[in-house]
């Protein structure tokens, strides 16, 4: 358990000495996130233009496919199946640990 939080620790101490702020109190604010921003754009000139196919329909969607849809969600249910199993057995692994201390 000791170990666990000397890791915990080191990780905290290691990703606060990534930042490349000197000072920890600084925040975001509007000149140290917008005149970035501002600076990478400064040799665009053009403007966003409107895409009218946009807000189309898509045809695959709309033509009825329903079996391309049921694929889908059946990929999408043994996605969340294996995500679900994944946690399941980390819990397990973590309340075995903390029998054997």
């Amino acid at each position: 358990m000791n170990l666990r939080i000397a890791l915990a620790a080191t990780a905290t101490f290691v990703l606060t000495a990534c930042g490349s702020s000197e000072d920890a109190s600084t925040e975001a604010e509007a000149d140290t996130v917008e005149i970035p921003a501002d600076e990478a754009l400064q040799g665009v000139d053009e403007e966003p233009v409107e895409d009218p196919a946009a807000m189309e329909s898509d045809p695959v969607t709309t033509a009825g496919d329903g079996a391309a849809a049921e694929a889908e969600a059946a990929s999408v249910q043994e996605a969340g199946d294996n995500a679900a199993a994944t946690a399941e057995a980390a819990m397990d692994a973590m309340s075995e640990d903390d029998f054997e201390n």
